[in-house]
């Protein structure tokens, strides 16, 4: 840090300490940082990216989203001529690995699960990954960058895909459709956003629905561009690597000047509530009739199960559970939400 021979430092040691105190000493030092980081980027982005600013260096961090996949900069300068109607993705490799193992091999949770670790691509303690914590991080960056606010990760519901049943898994893929672990943010006009992260079912229509393995895609919807796709590997070594290199040598080539990379805070109330926004909704239930689902959910898309399966039309959550309690004698299995892209 106090080297005037050093003009870019690179940060991949992960999390919050220490590396906010040694990036933030570093750009008040008027050095550039190029970080992989993701977790100092969602909740420690605005400050370090203000501090950027006063010391006219650049914080660059390319590689904290989509590994090897080009994001930040498309949505920061090749898009900036739209307003961004909504950003969906697959975030998080291990999870798409693991389902992935589910809905081709019929393989449970548990197995798959064990298989990623043992390759490699999920830690000993996976909580970050399974319950969705990594790709929160995700797309908070990608919220910030397309809708100029910060988002901090506590304000965005989040789950993960524990809970996932081969049933689930089983019932839509019979109408081609899979279930993935969607990051979606999404303009809803007036200044609010809708933001949440949880297994989706996404239909055989969507360019996500083929995205596989340890894959990552970033679907981003412009008023101008329409639909982008952004795809490719999201993790490893070599695709980290790629985008940090580059943003260093970004950083060399801009060393004078600094790149537009930049957001305001996060507004109060921001972020309206996932549970009444209207969406489409995979509902499995035990120990109920069709008649009775049909008289609660009036046009229902019934599904080939075992049990009572259906895809609803547009609904709240709210509204979704409040409908299945008044129906006598029905168990609620599972209820994944239909992804909106």
């Amino acid at each position: 840090m106090t080297d005037d021979s050093v003009k870019i430092v690179v940060e991949t040691m992960g999390g919050q300490t220490p590396a906010f105190d040694f990036v933030s000493k570093c750009l008040a030092a008027g050095k550039h940082v190029v970080t992989s980081n993701k977790e100092l980027v969602a909740e420690k982005g605005l400050e370090l990216i203000t501090l950027a600013k006063e010391n006219n260096v650049n914080f660059m961090f390319e590689a904290s989203v989509g590994g090897g996949i080009p994001i930040i900069r498309p949505l920061t300068f090749c898009l900036k001529a739209n307003n961004i109607r909504s950003v969906n993705g697959i975030l998080n490799g291990t999870t798409n690995f693991i389902l992935t193992k589910m809905i081709r091999e019929n393989m449970s949770f548990a197995d798959a699960l064990k298989i990623a670790q043992d390759n490699g691509y999920a830690e000993k303690d996976p909580t970050a990954d399974v319950e969705g914590h990594d790709a929160c991080r995700k797309i908070c960056i990608l919220s910030a960058l397309a809708f100029g606010n910060h988002v901090y990760p506590k304000n965005v519901h989040c789950e993960g895909i524990t809970k996932i049943a081969l049933e689930d898994v089983a019932t839509v893929a019979k109408i081609g459709a899979s279930i993935k672990l969607i990051g979606t943010a999404e303009d809803r006009g007036n200044g609010k956003l809708y933001i949440v992260v949880s297994p989706a079912i996404v239909m055989a229509d969507s360019q996500l629905n083929a995205v596989s393995d340890v894959f990552n895609a970033v679907l981003v919807n412009g008023d101008a561009t329409d639909e982008v796709l952004f795809f490719g590997k999201g993790a490893g070594k070599l695709p980290t690597a790629s985008a940090v290199v580059a943003d260093a040598l970004d950083c060399m080539e801009h060393d004078a000047t600094r790149r537009p990379i930049f957001w305001g805070p996060e507004k109060p109330e921001l972020i309206m509530d996932y549970q009444e926004i209207p969406n489409r909704y995979y509902i499995r239930l035990r120990g109920a009739s069709k008649d009775a689902v049909n008289a609660a959910f009036a046009g229902a898309d019934f599904l080939e199960s075992d049990d009572v399966a259906f895809i609803s039309n547009e609904i709240t959550e709210n509204e979704a559970r409040a409908k299945v309690s008044a129906i006598d004698g029905a168990e609620l299995c599972s209820l994944i939400r239909v992804a909106r892209c």
